[in-house]
Order: C-alpha cells, then sequence, then structure tokens
C-alpha cells in the first residue's frame, strides 16, 4: 500500500506481489461515514492479507493434512461423547424407575399418576439426552467446516447462530427468573394445600375424624375433586407469569386446547357427574353385591366415569357411570346389613305332594348347606298356584363375603339330595289328559316325612 497523487487527486494504492491492484481515495469514501482515508485503508489491507493467507493455506498440503487430522480427531471425539451420552441416559433411566424424582400423588390419589409421572421422567430424561445430542453435532459441524478455507465461512455463521441463540436464550430465561419464581411459589403453596386436605381425608377415611356430610364412601371421592379444583385454580392464576404466554402461538395453542375440550367434553361430563351422583348417593361402593338392569355381580371398581362388576361367571362387565345413574341399581349388601345377603331359589312341586312336606324338605336343605348363616331362619313362600304344579321359593342368607353362585350351587344339590332321599318327584307335570282320579292329598298324609305337626300353617 502506497500513497499518489494523480489529476490533483490523492489517494492510496494497493499491491500484491509488486502488481498493483487497485486504488483507493476519498471520493470511494461513503458520505456520513466518520472514518478517514486512512482507518478506511487499514481495514482493506486486513481483509486483502486474510485472503491471501487463504489462498497460500489452500495450496499449502501440510495445511490440508493438519486440517484433515483435525476433522478426524473430532469425529473421534463426537463418537465418544454421542457413546457417554447414551451411556449417562441408561444409567439414569434405571435410577429414575428405581428413586424417580417427580411425586406420584399429585391429586390426592394413592398412586393415580405414578405411572404418568414415570413417563414424565423418562421423557425428559430422553429430550436431554437429544439436545445434547444435537448441541454435540452442532459443534463438531461447525468445527470441521471451519477446518477448510472452502468452508470456513459457513462455518463461522454456522457457530454465530448457535451462540446467537444460546444468547437469545439466556437474555429469555434471564428475564422470565421472577415469573418462573411466582409460579413456583403458587405450585408449592398448592402442593402443601393438597397435602392439608389430604391429611384431613386419611383421618375421616380411618375413623379419627367426623365432618358432616363426609362419609368413609365419599373420601376418594371429594379427595380427587377438591384437589383437581385447587390444581386448575393453581394453573389459572400461574398461567399470566409463564415465558411466552402472551404470545400469539401460546394463545393460539390455549384456543385449540379449549376447542378440543369443548368438543370431547359433552359424553366425558356426563359420565364424570354421573360418577359424583353415585358415589355421593352412596348407591354403591366396591364390594357391594348389586343388580344394574340384567347384570348381577359385585362392584370391583367405581371410576370416574365407568363401574366394573364381575358377573357370577367371573366375567368384568364395565357399565358407563350415566347407564347406572339412568338404570335400576338393587344393592342387596346394603339391603342384608347384618343379617346378611339373601340368596332365594325357586322349584315347582306337583299337587300331589303336601306343600308342609316341600317346606321341611326344603328347610332342611338349608340347614345342610355349609357356609350359610345359622343365625337366620330359612325361609319358603309359595309363590303361586300354576295350573298343574305349585311355585315354591325358598329364601336363605349368607355372609357377605361368600360367593352367590358358588352357594347357589351348594344350594340346589342339598335340595336334589333332600327330594331324593324322601322319594318326592321335582319334575313338574304338565297336562296331557284328564287323569281318572282328582290329584289330591288325602288328610291322612299331609304331614309326611319329614314334615312335623308342629309346623304348623303356611
Amino acid at each position: 500500500m502506497a500513497p499518489f497523487t494523480r489529476d490533483g487527486v490523492s489517494g492510496l494504492r494497493f499491491y500484491l506481489n509488486n502488481k498493483p491492484l487497485f486504488a483507493l481515495t476519498d471520493g470511494d469514501l461513503d458520505a456520513g461515514d466518520s472514518r478517514n482515508l486512512l482507518q478506511v485503508a487499514g481495514e482493506v489491507r486486513g481483509r486483502l492479507e486474510a485472503l491471501r493467507a487463504v489462498r497460500v493455506e489452500q495450496a499449502s498440503p501440510r495445511a490440508q493434512a493438519w486440517a484433515i487430522g483435525q476433522a478426524v480427531g473430532a469425529t473421534l471425539l463426537l463418537a465418544f461423547a454421542l457413546a457417554l451420552i447414551s451411556r449417562a441416559r441408561g444409567r439414569a433411566r434405571a435410577q429414575l424407575l428405581q428413586k424417580p424424582l417427580l411425586p406420584k400423588r399429585w391429586f390426592g390419589g394413592r398412586d393415580d399418576l405414578g405411572r404418568v409421572m414415570q413417563k414424565l421422567e423418562q421423557h425428559m430424561l430422553d429430550l436431554t439426552a437429544l439436545v445434547g445430542a444435537l448441541l454435540a453435532l452442532h459443534l463438531w459441524l461447525s468445527f470441521i467446516l471451519t477446518r477448510f478455507p472452502y468452508t470456513r465461512p459457513w462455518g463461522e455463521r454456522l457457530a454465530a447462530s448457535l451462540f446467537d441463540l444460546l444468547a437469545s436464550l439466556g437474555e429469555g430465561l434471564v428475564g422470565a427468573v421472577p415469573g418462573l419464581a411466582k409460579v413456583a411459589l403458587i405450585l408449592v403453596l398448592t402442593r402443601l394445600a393438597v397435602r392439608t386436605l389430604g391429611w384431613v381425608f386419611d383421618a375421616v377415611e380411618d375413623g379419627r375424624l367426623t365432618l358432616p356430610g363426609l362419609y368413609k364412601e365419599t373420601v376418594g371421592a371429594t379427595r380427587r375433586l377438591t384437589s383437581l379444583v385447587l390444581w386448575l385454580f393453581a394453573l389459572t392464576v400461574a398461567y399470566p407469569y409463564l415465558p411466552g404466554s402472551s404470545s400469539d402461538a401460546f394463545k393460539g395453542v390455549s384456543v385449540f386446547f379449549g376447542l378440543m375440550v369443548t368438543l370431547g367434553s359433552t359424553g366425558i361430563m356426563n359420565h364424570a357427574m354421573s360418577g359424583l351422583v353415585l358415589v355421593y348417593a352412596r348407591a354403591l361402593k366396591p364390594g357391594d353385591l348389586v343388580q344394574v338392569g340384567d347384570t348381577e355381580g359385585f362392584v370391583t371398581e367405581l371410576g370416574a366415569l365407568s363401574t366394573k362388576i364381575r358377573t357370577r361367571h367371573g366375567n368384568e362387565v364395565t357399565l358407563p357411570n350415566s347407564v347406572v345413574v339412568g338404570g335400576k341399581v338393587v344393592n342387596y349388601t346394603r339391603q342384608a346389613g347384618e343379617a346378611g345377603l339373601p340368596l332365594t331359589t325357586k322349584i315347582t312341586i306337583g299337587y300331589d305332594t303336601p306343600w308342609r312336606q316341600v317346606h321341611a324338605l326344603l328347610e332342611l336343605a338349608a340347614r345342610r348347606t355349609e357356609g350359610l348363616r345359622t343365625d337366620s331362619a330359612p325361609i319358603v313362600r309359595q309363590l303361586s298356584l300354576q295350573d298343574f304344579y305349585v311355585e315354591y321359593e325358598l329364601e336363605v342368607r349368607m355372609p357377605l363375603t361368600a360367593s352367590p353362585p358358588a352357594m347357589k350351587t351348594a344350594l340346589h344339590a342339598e335340595i336334589l339330595d333332600a327330594f331324593n332321599e324322601f322319594g318326592v318327584q321335582i319334575m313338574s307335570p304338565n297336562f296331557e289328559s284328564q287323569p281318572d282320579g282328582a290329584v289330591l292329598v288325602g288328610k291322612d298324609n299331609w304331614y309326611a316325612a319329614p314334615a312335623e305337626p308342629s309346623a304348623g300353617k303356611a
């Protein structure tokens, strides 16, 4: 670079290998530029020297070999970093399975969100590992590109974009700290409130505390309902303090979520409200023997949306709560009380068999059946007088924990044995022709064995 003057215009001329390249004068400067000619010339000279160094590097086999060696070393380092991330992810997964970080109970249930929290922890761990792997790939690629002159501009722009992203994230994080602190405080206070109510509900459930309008059967539903209301209220209060809550994207997601809830909540809310009706009306609870429509069995689960009943055949029937509320529910357990569950069976016997003998045989079969309540006497009724036979009903009591199908099977077996033992035919007659004589029971045969005259009247 050397000064020159020509036709009254002075400036600086640039040379490369003693060969002139171009000249720079005051007229080449931008209007309003505060820099003088020497300052601009210094910048131009620096750029030219950088270009010359790049050109020399491109033509140097030694420099190319060194760049290739650096690329190979960076690739090996990348492979080691990815293997380390994968191994750390596997160990962290195993550690989380043994000792989760997030609590399982958020809505007052016994273990209501255990699987959800476990999956959330695993997904967060996978996301962290993925971000680490992508960051390592980004650094590797930008380093490789900057090793070679042809791709160095791409690598520099790639590295600059990462630094700009990290800077913007850091600024956003610093700006979001006050809002995040408020959100954390709201969540902690809500958690404390849920735990306090949980202790109260535990005391009511254990019988250590009595509150008006709150029963053991309704504690579980009340616990979940109050916890859900508290968390929804906390989310509503904390929403404005979330980073980006005022952005258009966040608002769009909120509108979409609200639309989905509106479209899909009609049936769900119907079942959920029906479930609350069942719980607070105390119509049934797990363990009760009930009949809902044509389904009879023991209640195994009374959920928020459906009720599960195990029938006498061992099948599990799931009924929507709206169906249970809209149908007829017969609770045999509630009706039984301390006397035990009622168990009935019907039998038809011809008119030529004394009714007193039938009563005695049915009572004998009931006494012989193992597992029935002995403190409740069996009851025999004549339900109807049909054209060809009399219909009898036997009612006995069994413990609340007994299986109705098994007890009825044992009772039927004893009835068959008793009737066969005393020679009484269970098969009911049907009319085909007029009998030769009247089908009656003589007075001398009114108390056929095992009936006794002290049996009295029906």
